[in-house]
């Protein structure tokens, strides 16, 4: 599929609702509305194309950066690439599927949590955590000492940090504590110190879940799976 098939599609897609809905998030006024249901049905379509990735991200439209986080190759993309993309997010939206679907899937995703953790800039930031949840959930051969330093590391600074970022913290946290039975003690414990979390959302449903809750909900899930 091309870039202007890409974008006619997309714009065909869209709905005057759905426009209205996503600006109460943020995605601005380059936005035609589609739905997640049909972006991932034009995934489908499309598969993997990193090229046409590119030039989905480079058009700078909210759901053609959508479609472009959700085909992008993370095995074509280069450290370097996935900095700049980092970098021009404006929206949490992107933020989260830039960490989901492509930078935590990539064979640099831990150097990549490390390095966008530490960014002043809160988009990314909040990509960075969303990486390291990324990695507590699907790196089975990362170390707890390492997961542990980030439990310090979220404890200490998600109260002064800024707003996407501390939503992000408080889900690397829960990520860690579902991890396994040693990491869910200590991320109980942190949460316990930590308290409420507040971020604030807009005008928006959206809430931010208490970690130990959803951490003890989550494992017992699993429990009653085995």
């Amino acid at each position: 599929m091309t870039l202007p098939e890409a974008l006619q599609a997309l714009e065909e897609m869209g709905t005057a609702q759905n426009r209205k809905v996503y600006a109460r998030h943020g995605t601005g006024p380059d936005t035609f509305g589609v739905s997640f249901a049909n972006l991932g049905k034009l995934r489908k379509r499309i598969g993997r194309d990193h090229i046409l990735a590119r030039e989905l991200w480079a058009s700078g439209n909210f759901d053609a950066r959508c479609l472009a986080l959700l085909v992008a190759d993370p095995g074509k993309a280069t450290s370097r690439e996935l900095d700049q993309w980092a970098k021009s997010v404006t929206c949490y939206t992107h933020a989260d599927l830039l960490a989901l679907h492509v930078a935590g899937k990539t064979p640099f995703a831990k150097e990549t949590a490390e390095a966008w953790a530490k960014s002043k800039r809160d988009f990314t930031a909040q990509a960075g955590y969303a990486t390291l949840a990324v990695l507590a959930k699907d790196d089975g051969g990362l170390p707890d000492a390492y997961f542990e330093q980030w439990l310090r590391t979220i404890e200490a600074g998600i109260h002064a940090a800024g707003n996407r970022t501390r939503h992000a913290m408080n889900n690397a946290l829960i990520a860690i504590g579902i991890r396994n039975s040693a990491l869910e003690k200590l991320a109980l414990k942190a949460a316990a110190r930590i308290g409420k979390v507040e971020v604030d959302h807009g005008e928006t449903n959206c809430a931010t879940p208490d970690a130990a809750a959803y951490i003890l909900k989550a494992v017992a899930r699993k429990a009653s799976r085995r």
